[in-house]
């Protein structure tokens, strides 16, 4: 796991095969969007940093592990900083893998990319088409053969687009990744791709098809299950097509929608799903958060903190998920919690408490500073008593003391912040002025599905003049007169746009509140009754035939059963490490069950199991130990269990999956049931009533099913001797 080496290990199962063929990338290195233009005024979003790395680099290492052996990067804003950084990297002296830029500053868009790079003739066979924020472990040999194999019995199959399970919250109607709810219509049995929409009118609750869709295809699956991992293989017509075709400009809104409804060309599209791997793109505040947190727990290995790749010092990993660089200066009573990684030359001060969170190179952190859930970029000076919850400081910040940033605050860089000043939740921070011209599409989106601004030519202008680096006169100059945030602070607060407020929770990193779930559940139930009555509401996904009505028979319930426990496991580790409230656990469970069409039974089986699985991950040495741990964690979190076990039904169901556990998954409970199940009657959350049609039940099983109700035949015998009035009795004490 730790083995310290200067390029990732290449993941194709046969490089001989990729070697005599070489493998081409385009590489969008400029795609901006609305949610990240605060922090992208002064560089491009690429080089901004991903738990302390430019996220360029995981894209290059990931491309270069794959068998990649040349890259074509296309720059166009701030394309200065993006080329003079590459130059200065080890990525131009690797020996086997070539890196070439293109730069075009009248390029505004993806579809102007291509057509450029069609002209320039660089590209001579299949190539793998991605953006610079895309961050992937996955290996292309088993997609590239496919794709191949596929192009030689048909030449219309001209492109493979990557995508992954990734289920929607059906509240919010947005993945873990804050993007917006994606429709596909796949062939099972040729995996070609005949609709995509993520742009869906969930007012209407009904996806339109085509009905020559289904008259010229026997089968088809219908996904909101899926996540678009925004990686491309292409062949060569791909290109052509940019060039013949001028409107089309963004690759997902008007060239794969265009190609689908197309016919009389005929190019298809087609996908491969990956399953064990890794793949997602960064495209608003929440995406960040959330593969920054996969980063340090692991899911994206070999491309992770203690691991050296290109572009990063390695860091070494401690208990818990903590990361710490071995040069800094932390002072004995600070508290570095669990999943927190620490740059190279940071100073730590007394009492400090940091958690969840992400602290960059140089930094200087007081005493008695908070900081949970947060992103502090590199140089950054945060003075004594501050706390910070859920923002992201970018580089050369100044907080001074006593400040407070609010959850889903953004501040960019250089950016002061006074004394005992608290930033309001959800503001966005800049040394620029808010710009005034904005809601243009025109700009280079490789994802398509958010709107952009256009970056103020003045602005851009002289960040490249300055080559990224601010100055007092430049200031002046293009900003006037600062804003004061408290005493000695210097920004301006960017306003949220008319009828955007509501939507800054869903693209923050803050977790999402508790009022604001509630009022989406609300709306949902609210809407989902009236469609219910109307007939028009959406199927779940699954398999659609002509002129019969939606049928999911082509599913396992087993395997969507393990979906859903799996899920609720995710949510539950996120409330326990993040700190989250039990009742946004609630909310959010309670938003799988809509989603995977579950009974509360079900729901508290999953939990019951996390709590369950957390315990038995808490270190111990003895049964007695675990015992202890388990019954710790069963009190802590014993509001999110109840919250599930009103009847006795889903009682005599913890009852079941207990012995489940005991039985398969975790034999280490089976001594300790008759233990544990005491002490969840003695926490009143199962009831005597569960407990005995639970021992009536099993009367007539088999002697192999009676195993932990005789290991409990002690207390369900004092459960039936027990007299009635011992209930009044203590009622009176009390």
């Amino acid at each position: 796991m730790g083995a310290q080496k200067k390029g990732a290990t290449r993941f194709s199962e046969d490089p001989e095969e990729l070697a005599r063929v070489p493998l081409q990338a385009i590489l969008l290195a400029d795609s901006f969007t609305t949610k990240f233009r605060p922090i992208t005024l002064d560089r491009p979003k690429v080089l901004l940093p991903l738990v302390n790395v430019p996220m360029i680099n995981y894209t290059l290492a990931w491309l270069e592990s794959a068998g990649v052996e040349e890259v074509i990067v296309f720059c166009c804003a701030h394309s200065k900083q993006v080329i003079n950084y590459l130059e200065s990297s080890e990525w131009f002296s690797h020996p086997n893998f070539s890196v070439t830029t293109i730069e075009s500053h009248n390029s505004i868009s993806a579809g102007d990319a291509l057509r450029l790079i069609y002209e320039r003739n660089v590209i001579q066979g299949d190539f793998v088409l991605i953006s610079g924020d895309t961050v992937s472990n996955m290996s292309l040999t088993q997609v590239l053969k496919e794709h191949k194999e596929r192009k030689k019995k048909d030449s219309n199959a001209i492109m493979t687009m990557i995508i992954k399970r990734s289920k929607s919250s059906p509240i919010i109607h947005q993945s873990r990744l804050g993007t917006d709810e994606l429709f596909m219509a796949i062939d099972p049995n040729t995996k070609q791709l005949l609709y995509y929409e993520d742009k869906a009118d969930y007012s209407k609750g009904a996806i339109c098809l085509d009905k020559l869709l289904l008259a010229d295809n026997p089968t088809i699956s219908l996904h909101n299950d899926k996540q678009d991992c925004y990686i491309d293989i292409c062949s060569p017509e791909v290109l052509s097509l940019f060039t013949d075709n001028f409107d089309y400009q963004h690759l997902r809104r008007h060239f794969v929608k265009g190609l689908l409804v197309d016919d009389i060309m005929g190019y298809k599209v087609f996908t491969h799903e990956i399953h064990s791997n890794y793949a997602a793109r960064i495209d608003n505040f929440r995406s960040y958060d959330s593969i920054s947190k996969d980063i340090i727990q692991r899911w994206t290995y070999p491309f992770v903190p203690d691991v050296k790749f290109f572009g990063n010092s390695a860091t070494k990993l401690e208990r818990q998920g903590m990361y710490r660089a071995s040069d800094i200066v932390q002072s004995r009573s600070a508290e570095i919690g669990s999943f927190t990684v620490i740059g190279n030359g940071t100073r730590i001060g007394n009492n400090a408490k940091i958690s969840n969170s992400v602290v960059g190179e140089g930094c200087t952190i007081g005493s008695n500073v908070s900081i949970e859930g947060s992103y502090i970029w590199d140089n950054v000076i945060i003075e004594d008593g501050c706390k910070l919850m859920h923002s992201i400081v970018c580089d050369g910040v100044v907080i001074k003391s006593g400040a407070v940033l609010e959850p889903g605050v953004v501040l960019s860089f250089k950016v002061i912040i006074g004394q005992q000043f608290v930033v309001p939740p959800y503001s966005k921070v800049s040394l620029f002025q808010q710009p005034t011209k904005q809601d243009s599409d025109e700009e280079l989106e490789y994802a398509d599905n958010s709107s952009g601004i256009v970056e103020n030519s003045s602005m851009a202008d002289t960040v490249d003049k300055s080559n990224g680096q601010f100055t007092s006169e430049l200031l002046d100059e293009e900003c006037g007169p600062t804003y004061e945030l408290g005493t000695g602070g210097v920004g301006y607060i960017w306003s949220i746009c008319e009828g955007s407020h509501e939507e800054e929770w869903r693209h923050s990193i803050a977790p999402i509140p508790a009022d604001k779930l509630a009022e989406a559940m609300q709306t949902t139930d609210d809407d989902l009754e009236l469609l219910t009555q109307d007939g028009s509401v959406l199927p779940p996904s699954g398999e659609l035939k002509p002129d019969s009505n939606y049928s999911d028979d082509n599913e396992d319930p087993r395997d969507v059963s393990i979906y859903f426990e799996k899920e609720v496991e995710a949510t539950f580790l996120r409330a326990v490490h993040e700190n989250i409230k039990e009742d946004h656990v609630i909310l959010e469970v309670n938003s799988l069950r809509l989603s995977y069409n579950k009974l509360f039974t079900d729901c508290a089986g999953a939990i019951f199991y996390s709590l369950m699985k957390l315990a038995l991950e808490t270190p111990h040495s003895s049964p007695s130990e675990l015992c202890n741990s388990t019954m710790d964690v069963i009190t802590k979190w014993k509001k999110l269990l109840k919250s599930y076990l009103t009847d006795i039904d889903e009682q005599i169901e913890v009852i079941q999956k207990f012995e489940e556990i005991c039985l398969e998954s975790a034999k280490e409970f089976s001594p300790l049931f008759s233990k544990i199940l005491f002490h969840l009657y003695d926490k009143d959350l199962i009831q005597e009533d569960a407990i005995l049609k639970w021992d009536d039940e099993k009367k007539y099983a088999d002697e192999a099913d009676k195993v932990f109700v005789k290991q409990s035949e002690k207390f369900i015998q004092w459960l039936r001797e027990a007299p009635e009035e011992d209930d009044d009795e203590e009622d009176e004490e009390e």
